[in-house]
C-alpha cells in the first residue's frame, strides 16, 4: 500500500480535483490522508460530503487547531 498525504488548508476550489485525481489512477492500493491545517473555507465540507464513504481516504485535523 501507497500513503499519500496531502496537507489541506483552504484548497476548496482544488481539493476534489485533486483527490478525484488520485482515486483515478490505475494503481488502486493507495490511502490518501488529508491533514487540515485549519482551513476556514469549505475544505473539509467539500472533503467530507464528497469521501466519507472512501475508506482509502483519512481526515486528520491539526492537533495545534484542535487544541485552540
Amino acid at each position: 500500500m501507497i500513503s499519500i498525504i496531502i496537507p489541506v488548508y483552504n484548497v476548496e476550489k482544488y481539493i476534489k480535483r485533486c483527490v478525484d485525481s488520485l482515486l483515478n489512477q490505475t494503481y488502486k492500493n493507495i490511502e490518501i490522508i488529508l491533514i487540515n491545517d485549519g482551513s476556514t473555507d469549505n475544505t473539509i465540507r467539500i472533503i467530507k460530503e464528497n469521501y466519507r464513504k472512501n475508506k482509502n481516504i483519512i481526515l486528520i485535523k491539526h492537533l495545534y487547531h484542535i487544541l485552540q
